[in-house]
């Protein structure tokens, strides 16, 4: 619930999560040790879904200290508090970021992933290394999903998307970097929400002499660790994109071109055999369809 942007429309998401009658809310934040203490001893929870960060790559330049308490401490509160109740199932949101500027594409889960371009995906690759440190002295099973470039309604303002729908409306350029030379790996809202939903119950079990249970699985030799693409695996031309929202918006941009900001990456396309093959879901949410969704609820919110 903080200020990194309008809390408003987080307000708007915590009134749709209160009408379900076994969602409890606790503000505070996720670095606080007595407050998670106090959570888990009530609710003694059997599976954690932690998707609680300071996200955005571009932030990370000027205000790298929020993400030191919120994804680095945060992360490590969750992991301290979760190894004293027996977790079954811990699941840990990470990103795309992580790999890079890695020419080797499609992303998969078993490449290398150490030259991270912002403090945003440093701090998530840290996240990605503590949990396997923890779910291998304590046992605890883990999942770490890297996203791709997740949008939809009620999204994020930061985003491209957001950004680009609501300047294109107010008659003012959009900012389109690197010249436009950017590709990426759409992931829209519902099919990320389906995969994690799948993926709770397939529990990464510690192995011994053979490795994982699917073609190409990346469960670690040492711990009930596995990491998880979680996209689209269709890249899009940024150009393209933005044409596909104007056609939707009936409205041509402004766009002022700029170089490379720093931090960025110029591609991300997803392998997603490992999904595939671990819940027979492969998300199929057209950028056409996701555009169209996130224009018809921004239109009628706005």
């Amino acid at each position: 619930m903080n200020d990194y942007y309008d809390v408003t429309l987080k307000k708007v998401r915590l009134k749709k999560l209160k009408k379900n009658i076994k969602f409890y809310f606790y503000r505070g934040l996720v670095q606080s040790e007595d407050l998670l203490e106090s959570i888990f001893l009530k609710h003694k929870p059997k599976v954690v879904v932690h998707l609680a960060a300071q996200a955005g790559v571009r932030y990370s330049i000027d205000n790298p200290s929020s993400y030191v308490e919120s994804n680095l401490i945060g992360t490590f509160q969750i992991l301290e508090t979760g190894r004293k109740y027996s977790l079954k199932h811990l699941l840990i949101a990470s990103t795309s970021s992580v790999y890079g500027n890695s020419k080797d594409m499609p992303f998969n889960e078993n490449q290398s992933a150490n030259a991270p371009m912002s403090f945003y995906a440093a701090t998530k690759k840290s996240n990605e290394v503590m949990a396997h440190s923890y779910s291998h002295i304590y046992n605890i099973p883990t999942t770490i999903f890297r996203f791709f470039t997740v949008y939809g309604p009620l999204g994020r303002p930061d985003m491209a998307l957001f950004k680009f729908t609501k300047n294109i409306l107010s008659d003012k350029p959009i900012d389109v970097y690197n010249n436009g030379k950017l590709v990426r790996d759409f992931t829209y809202i519902s099919d990320l929400v389906k995969a994690i939903q799948l993926l709770i119950p397939n529990i990464p079990l510690k192995i011994t002499k053979r490795k994982g249970i699917v073609k190409d699985d990346n469960i670690s030799d040492v711990a009930p660790f596995r990491i998880v693409n979680i996209g689209n695996s269709k890249p899009i031309n940024l150009l393209d994109f933005i044409k596909e929202l104007e056609n939707i918006l009936g409205k041509k941009a402004k766009k002022n071109f700029l170089s490379m900001q720093d931090g960025d990456v110029y591609k991300t396309h997803s392998n997603i055999d490992l999904l595939k093959a671990l819940t027979g879901f492969e998300p199929k949410t057209n950028i056409h369809e996701g555009i169209f969704q996130f224009v018809k609820w921004y239109k009628s919110y706005y």
